[in-house]
């Protein structure tokens, strides 16, 4: 049997297509037409004005902290349910994360908590630089309420919506809720250029600052001037050439992982003790992974004997993250709650949901998972 991977790239005729034209131009460096291209059709699809194309989704969350005003000796609050690079791209610029629990109604990072905090801060003076948002598994924040604390208290929101480009909030796009959005193409995302990132913004100034910074932030002299320390931050023509052939197919893959989520959930609905990830009233996540809660009481087997007969027949499926205040490399970290997210990690396990996952491929997902309490 040919494994089954959590969630492949997807490629195709148009993708080699576009990446041997951008190949056959000889624009190979990090500049070129595919990565002008790019960044406009990808701030069109976000519904924002600017963008920059990076080498990956850290390198946009460094970026946009530190074009907010981030630095040294801050404090940030960030979700502690999250991939690692979210809070890692804070301790680049010597600032603090101060991690906060999410909300089980979302998974995202919970609104009520963020208030508390933020008015114990305001009250000792010592308000976070900025707030870390993410758009989780594919499904987006809480903005309306997050948005009305940022403002409130002068606060930069930084958009983490590497999981989550083609969601949606209340109509708006993921990416376009924030002072800056990021979004991640790695391999597992639902479109990917290999690997590769971009930070968007409203404001143009932003932006333009982000593409100078992360070209070595080199001065307008014939000779290389620098008066700025820079990064070597630039997504490549050929890669961008990728990623716009994979944008043009981004709907189809949301129609196609949005199936894949309902037809999970058709199958184990009458499982006991297996609930899947809730899917908030206020938008249209774009179905990333499918994630599932096990109650190993209820089900009769617990989170992980599930993901270990899945890996027995050549399927993969990884638990959800863990949170970030429970890593050994944030031990000590300031928290903020934190039993929401670790009940989910404890529980909570992400199923193989890449787009041109076939039919029988996701049947024998569910039979391995339906065999496994008897």
């Amino acid at each position: 049997m040919t494994r089954i991977y959590l969630s492949p790239p997807e490629v195709g005729a148009e993708e080699r297509r576009m990446l041997l034209e951008a190949f056959d131009s000889n624009w190979i460096a990090p500049i070129g037409p595919d990565i002008d291209a790019f960044e406009r059709e990808l701030a069109d699809r976000v519904g924002v004005g600017h963008a920059v194309a990076l080498s990956s989704g850290t390198a946009a969350l460094h970026l946009g902290l530190l074009l907010v005003g981030v630095g040294a000796g801050d404090d940030v609050l960030v979700p502690s349910f999250t991939f690692v690079a979210t809070a890692t791209a804070v301790t680049y610029l010597g600032a603090n994360p101060v991690f906060v629990d999410c909300s089980p109604s979302n998974w995202a990072i919970d609104p009520d908590l963020v208030a508390e905090e933020l008015a114990g801060r305001a009250r000792g003076g010592r308000l976070p630089a900025a707030i870390v948002t993410v758009d989780l598994y594919g499904q987006t924040a809480e903005y309306d309420a997050l948005k009305a604390l940022a403002d409130e208290y002068g606060i930069p929101l930084v958009e983490d919506a590497a999981e989550a480009l083609g969601a949606t909030y209340r109509g708006r796009p993921a990416g376009s809720l924030g002072t800056v959005g990021v979004f991640s193409f790695n391999g597992n995302k639902i479109i990917t250029t290999s690997g590769g990132g971009m930070l968007v913004a409203e404001s143009a100034e932003l932006v333009d600052r982000a593409r100078f910074l992360a070209t070595q932030a080199r001065d307008p002299f014939p000779h290389y001037e620098h008066s700025v320390l820079g990064f070597n931050y630039r997504l490549s023509n050929l890669l961008a050439a990728l990623g716009r052939a994979q944008l043009r197919g981004l709907g189809s893959r949301i129609e196609r992982r949005r199936a894949i989520n309902q037809a999970y959930r058709a199958a184990l609905a009458d499982q006991p003790g297996i609930r899947f990830m809730p899917v908030a009233e206020y938008g249209e996540p774009n179905w990333w992974l499918t994630c599932i809660e096990v109650d190993p009481e209820a089900f009769g087997a617990d989170r992980e004997q599930i993901r270990l007969a899945l890996e027995e027949v050549d399927i993969e499926a990884r638990p959800t993250w863990k949170p970030l205040h429970l890593q050994p490399v944030f031990a000590g970290a300031q928290t903020v709650g934190g039993a929401a997210c670790a009940d989910i990690f404890e529980h909570g396990l992400c199923l193989p949901t890449g787009s041109a996952l076939s039919e029988g491929e996701l049947l024998r997902v569910v039979e391995t998972i339906r065999s496994v309490p008897g």
